[in-house]
């Protein structure tokens, strides 16, 4: 073969590679990745569910963002820094609404886990003495789950036009026991547990403080599925409610690989939900 013509076979022979390659490197590019905030051991969970087969078999390769503070993941949501979030319950995502110019809604059901009263001093509900210093969340959708709670105890009782998504201390229609209480930022609750008689807390915020419900509160709520509010969801921008690789977070939380998982790290504290959004979601 003379010289011109395998020069002319070696220079297409690299032209197709470099083809070859771009094609490569457009298909890894395209791959769809979805990017979703949470934080504390709801982002481990999705630190799992990342590597998960279900989420391979999917075809979604999924981004974890640890973010602090709930109204900060909304707000990422709502701006588009994420595509989705997970850490919320219906409550709170309705609160969230309320007070935002931006709609969110939920495009599946996760779990539902119980809030726990805890107590360094305290070792029964019935040991809880008059003028109790009482930690509640700050924020309008948790603090009413905690009062209802506190209620369903029977150390207070609301009014009958308790808002179950933004009701406060000053809804308390009778406080017997003369019950004081310091709003806080709920995930400092573990912390300040020292510091008051009492402090009401989330599971997953109980967790991260090593505290498990099921063992160590003194008083928690009953895990119902039927209690609508305090059921965590996945939410996203109304207007991408129906885009599919989203609806794809949905299933491969559901997976069964992925809740053997949730059930042994977790201790059974995190019961599944397993809804569609619209039997959640009146709105």
């Amino acid at each position: 073969m003379k010289k011109g013509a395998v020069f002319c076979v070696l220079a297409m022979v690299v032209a197709l590679g470099a083809c070859s390659n771009e094609e490569n490197e457009a298909t890894t590019e395209d791959e769809p990745v979805v990017r979703i905030g949470s934080i504390g051991a709801d982002t481990d969970v999705w630190r799992f569910i990342a590597q998960s087969e279900a989420a391979e078999d999917a075809g979604i390769e999924i981004e974890v963002e640890d973010i602090d503070g709930g109204v900060m993941k909304n707000n990422a949501t709502s701006d588009g820094d994420i595509d989705a979030n997970a850490f919320q319950t219906i409550g709170y995502l309705e609160s969230y609404n309320e007070d935002s110019s931006e709609e969110l809604v939920p495009i599946a059901t996760t779990y539902v886990e119980p809030v726990g009263i805890y107590s360094d001093r305290y070792e029964s509900i019935e040991e809880v003495e008059d003028g109790a210093e009482v930690a509640l969340a700050n924020n309008p959708a948790d603090g009413a789950r905690q009062l209802r709670l506190l209620e369903s105890a029977g150390l207070i009782e609301l009014k009958e036009d308790f808002d179950d998504g933004v009701g406060t201390p000053d809804d308390i229609a009778e406080n017997p026991k003369n019950l004081e209480f310091d709003l806080i930022d709920d995930w400092t609750a573990p912390r300040v547990l020292q510091d008051v008689d009492m402090a009401l807390i989330g599971n997953t915020i109980a967790l991260e403080g090593g505290l498990n419900v099921l063992e160590d509160a003194i008083y928690r709520e009953e895990t119902d599925e039927s209690n609508r509010t305090n059921i965590n969801v996945i939410a996203v921008k109304e207007d991408r409610q129906n885009e599919e690789q989203l609806q794809k977070l949905g299933e491969v939380y559901h997976d069964p690989e992925v809740q053997e998982y949730i059930e042994e790290e977790f201790d059974g504290t995190k019961v599944e939900v397993d809804l569609s959004a619209d039997d959640v979601w009146s709105h």
